[in-house]
C-alpha cells in the first residue's frame, strides 16, 4: 500500500509491537521470504503464552529454513500451477468467491482512510498480507495521523475479524505448510488477541 505521508505524533511502544508483529505477517504474506526476512524472524524470541510458543516454533524453523526451501512452499500454497492450496483472500473466505462485496466495502473504507493502492500490486486489496499491512499503517500512522483505537477496531471488525483467523488456522493445518505452519499459528493467535482485545476496550 502507498503512504500518505508521516506523523509525529508518538505511538505507544505496545501499539509499535503490535504494528511489528503486522508488519511481518504481511511481509511473510506477501512474497517468499528472502535470506534477510529469514534471519530477522530468525533473531525472534518468545515465551510461555500461545503466542509466544508459536513465535518460538516460527524462529527455530527461519533458522532452518533455507531461501529456496521457502520460496517452493510459499508457491505451492499460494500460487501453484493453476492456484495454492490455499486461497487469501477476504471475499473467497466470506462469499467462496473473489472480488465479492467484501473486497467492494474494503476499497470503500480504504478511499475513507485515504489509503492508496501501491501501483505494483496487481493482487485484489482484500488478500492477507495487505490488509495486515494496512492495520500496521492504521497503527504508525502511515495514512496520516496514527488511527484512533476505535478506527483500528472498526476496520479489524470489517476486514479481519470475521475470517483471519479461519485463514490462519487453514494455513496452520495446510498440506504444504512446514515453514508457513508456525506462520499459520502466529496469525491465528494474534488475531485471537486483537479480538478480545478490541472487544474489551469497546
Amino acid at each position: 500500500m502507498a503512504q500518505a505521508g508521516q506523523t509525529a505524533l508518538a505511538v505507544a511502544e505496545e501499539d509499535i509491537l503490535r504494528a511489528d508483529l503486522y508488519d511481518m505477517m504481511a511481509a511473510l504474506l506477501a512474497h517468499p521470504p528472502n535470506r534477510a526476512l529469514l534471519d530477522r524472524v530468525a533473531r525472534l524470541s518468545g515465551d510461555e503464552t500461545t503466542l509466544g510458543k508459536a513465535v518460538g516454533a516460527l524462529s527455530r524453523l527461519a533458522r532452518a529454513t533455507t531461501e529456496k526451501a521457502a520460496e517452493r512452499e510459499f508457491n505451492a500454497l499460494f500460487i501453484g500451477l493453476a492456484r495454492g492450496e490455499l486461497l487469501p483472500y477476504a471475499s473467497y473466505y466470506l462469499t467462496g468467491f473473489l472480488n465479492e462485496k467484501p473486497l467492494a466495502l474494503l476499497r470503500s473504507d480504504m478511499r475513507r482512510l485515504q489509503i492508496t493502492r501501491a501501483p505494483n500490486v496487481y493482487e485484489p486489496e482484500d488478500n492477507i498480507a495487505s490488509l495486515c499491512e494496512m492495520m500496521a499503517g492504521l497503527i504508525r500512522g502511515r495514512f496520516g495521523q496514527p488511527a484512533e483505537l476505535a478506527t483500528q477496531r472498526d476496520f479489524f471488525s470489517a476486514h479481519l475479524g470475521p475470517w483471519a483467523e479461519h485463514f490462519f488456522t487453514d494455513l496452520e493445518g495446510a498440506e504444504g505448510s512446514v515453514f508457513y505452519a508456525p506462520v499459520g499459528s502466529v496469525g491465528r493467535a494474534f488475531m485471537a488477541i486483537e479480538r478480545e482485545a478490541f472487544r474489551m476496550g469497546a
